[in-house]
């Protein structure tokens, strides 16, 4: 590995990034063509049934009779089966290209080395694992729904800097505020909900808040929203009935109506945070974002059925209320925006 593959590599995962949020059940991958350390074409995988990022590249390349004479960047193994597209390994083939430099095998069952295998054999030159560790990171959602068989999960919260998530609703008064952070985190919340395939609350939530989980605070797409509903309480004019949005039920007892795009899953009595998991993995949720109260935070995080936690601390005190759950990781990051912290953590279980 050397110093001009690791600055191509770098390159890929930055336009690789470009694709977050619209690529999944893919991967996030970028690509470059290089002759003579000169990038002649590049490119990116932009969204799910479209072209992938190798092609994109190559199709870029305007001086196609370079193109024996360069090498391909790509942060995950060129494909080698036919699904929504052709291979990419017998483009790159087809194109003459000499080397190949990628940074991921790639975990999916139909490829997981058979494209590396298929470019060795029609006599190209392959170097792998350059920045390996970053470019699992930069895939991190895809590699936890290939190898665990379960969505990537994100907790997110807010608290207090006295350690609330809520005010005590029974004794507050009915004007009493139990928004904690600035408006600046409103919208970078939003940011993230838009990168996820689903954003999971529980009953209580809907009841207490009616959030609308969605992202009208930045252009993106919507996530699913997953609502966990034990005691069958949810009320019709809750903005989760409201068929704007794909919604996905999980209940005990079935609700005898629903609008078309909503889907209800009867859970079983045990194990049910796993059975969730599970029905969502089948569905192609590849990632969910958990902004639900502190029992169905604390409950993932009991079951270490978790990833990555994200906890925004606002800038002020609610004195009593409801305590926010409560996480056993070192912090792997601190950030302060605008008087507010937030501390990211990862389940290294």
């Amino acid at each position: 590995m050397n110093l001009i593959d690791k600055k191509y590599i770098k390159r890929c995962f930055e336009l690789a990034l470009k694709g977050l949020g619209a690529t999944s059940p893919n991967p996030l991958v970028g690509s470059v063509v290089v002759y003579n350390e000169r990038i002649i074409g590049e490119g990116f995988h932009q969204k799910q049934g479209e072209a992938h990022a190798e092609i994109n590249a190559l199709n870029s390349v305007k001086e196609r009779n370079l193109l024996p004479f360069s090498t391909l960047y790509v942060n995950l193994e060129p494909c080698s089966h036919y699904g929504k597209t052709p291979p990419c390994s017998l483009r790159i083939i087809d194109e003459n290209i000499q080397r190949v430099v990628i940074s991921n095998i790639d975990p999916f069952e139909k490829v997981a080395g058979s494209g590396i295998q298929m470019l060795l054999k029609a006599g190209i030159e392959v170097t792998k694992s350059v920045f390996e560790e970053e470019g699992a990171w930069l895939n991190r959602r895809f590699f936890t729904f290939h190898q665990k068989k379960r969505p990537y999960i994100i907790l997110k919260w807010a608290q207090t800097r006295d350690g609330f998530i809520d005010i005590d609703r029974l004794h507050a008064r009915n004007d009493a505020s139990n928004w904690i952070t600035n408006d600046e985190l409103k919208i970078l919340v939003h940011k993230w909900r838009s990168e996820e395939d689903a954003i999971m609350v529980g009953s209580h939530t809907v009841v207490n808040d009616n959030p609308q989980l969605n992202v009208r605070h930045w252009c993106g797409k919507d996530p699913i929203r997953v609502v966990i509903d034990t005691e069958h309480q949810l009320t019709d004019d809750s903005y989760v009935f409201d068929g704007t949005i794909r919604t996905i039920l999980f209940v005990d007892k079935p609700y005898q109506t629903l609008h078309p795009s909503m889907e209800q899953i009867v859970m079983p009595i045990q194990d049910r945070l796993n059975f969730v998991m599970s029905a969502l993995y089948v569905r192609e949720v590849q990632s969910i974002l958990i902004e639900g109260g502190q029992f169905l935070l604390q409950s993932l995080i009991r079951s270490h059925l978790w990833d990555e936690a994200r906890v925004l601390t606002g800038n002020k005190n609610f004195g009593n209320g409801l305590p926010a759950p409560q996480i056993n990781s070192l912090p792997i990051s601190t950030k302060t925006i605008a008087g507010d912290t937030i501390t990211t953590y990862i389940n290294k279980n």
